[in-house]
C-alpha cells in the first residue's frame, strides 16, 4: 500500500489534535468552577457511539476485505476475527498493568481542586502517575487515528474528534491533583500536555515499525485490531465515565447520537 507525504501529514497532523486535547482539559480545570457533568456525560457517550459503530461497521469491514483478498473470504474472515480480539486483549492487558489508584479510567473533576484530602506528596504522586498512564493508554489510540486517516481522511477525523473528546477529562485527572500539590499551574498544564503526546509518538513508533511490512496482510491486520482497541477503549473507559458524570440515560443517548452521526456521514460519503 502505496502512502504519501500528504497522507504521512495529514494523518499525523489529526493524531497531534486528538492527543493535544487533554491540555484543554487542563485549561478548563483552571478556568472554570464546576464541570458541566450532563454535558460531559452526553459527549463521552456520542464518543463512544461513534467508535464502536465505525469499528464494527466501517474499521472491521475494511480490514476483512483487505485480508480476504490475501487469504480468501473465509480464511480473511477468521484472520480478521483473530485481530479484533487480539486489539481488545492487547489494550486489556495495558489495563491490567495500571494500577487502580493511577488509573486514567478514574476520572476527577474540575470541582476536585477544591476537595484535596490527601497529603500534597500523595497528590503528587496521583497526578504523574494519571499522567504516565493516560500516555500508555494514548499510545495504542494514536495508532488507531493515524492508521485509519491513512485509510480513509474522513474516517479519521471522525475517530480524531472522538477520541478528543474523550482525552478533555484525562486532562482534568491529570491537570487536577498536581495543580493541588504544586500550586502550580504552568506544571501542571505541562504534564497533562506532555501525557497526550503519547498519541501523534504512538502513531509514528507504529508507523515506522510497520512502514517495511506495509502490506495488503499488515494492513487488515493492524486495522481489525485498532477496531479491537476502539471497542473496548469505549466499553471500559468512555461508557462508565459517561455514566458517572450523569444519568444512565442521558449516557446512552448520547451513544446512539454518535452512531447515528457516524452511519449518516458514512452514507453520505458513500
Amino acid at each position: 500500500m502505496d502512502v504519501t507525504n500528504e497522507q504521512l501529514i495529514f494523518a499525523f497532523a489529526i493524531t497531534l489534535f486528538a492527543g493535544l486535547s487533554t491540555g484543554i482539559g487542563s485549561a478548563l480545570a483552571f478556568y472554570t468552577k464546576r464541570t458541566n457533568e450532563r454535558f460531559l456525560s452526553a459527549a463521552l457517550g456520542f464518543s463512544a457511539g461513534v467508535m464502536i459503530y465505525v469499528s464494527m461497521i466501517e474499521i472491521f469491514a475494511k480490514a476483512r476485505e483487505s485480508l480476504s483478498l490475501v487469504y480468501g473470504a473465509s480464511k480473511g474472515y477468521a484472520v480478521t476475527t483473530v485481530a479484533f480480539f487480539f486489539g481488545i486483549a492487547v489494550i486489556a492487558l495495558i489495563d491490567k498493568f495500571v494500577p487502580n489508584a493511577e488509573n486514567p479510567h478514574e476520572i476527577r473533576g474540575v470541582e476536585d481542586i477544591d476537595k484535596g484530602k490527601k497529603s500534597n506528596p500523595e497528590l503528587l504522586r496521583m497526578g504523574m502517575f494519571s499522567a504516565l498512564a493516560i500516555a500508555i493508554h494514548n499510545f495504542p489510540e494514536g495508532l488507531a487515528t493515524f492508521t485509519s486517516a491513512i485509510q480513509d481522511p474522513g474516517l479519521g477525523i471522525s475517530i480524531a474528534i472522538a477520541i478528543a473528546i474523550h482525552n478533555i477529562p484525562e486532562g482534568i485527572s491529570v491537570s487536577v491533583p498536581i495543580y493541588f500539590a504544586t500550586g502550580d499551574k504552568r506544571k501542571a498544564f505541562m504534564y497533562s500536555f506532555l501525557s497526550g503526546l503519547a498519541e501523534p509518538l504512538g502513531a509514528l513508533v507504529g508507523y515506522f515499525l510497520l512502514k517495511q511490512f506495509f502490506s495488503p496482510q499488515t494492513f487488515g491486520i493492524v486495522f481489525a485490531s485498532v477496531a479491537g482497541i476502539m471497542v473496548y477503549i469505549s466499553l471500559d473507559e468512555l461508557l462508565p465515565t459517561a455514566e458517572k458524570y450523569g444519568e444512565h440515560h442521558i449516557a446512552i443517548y448520547g451513544l446512539i447520537a454518535g452512531m447515528v452521526v457516524m452511519a449518516t456521514s458514512l452514507v453520505l460519503l458513500s
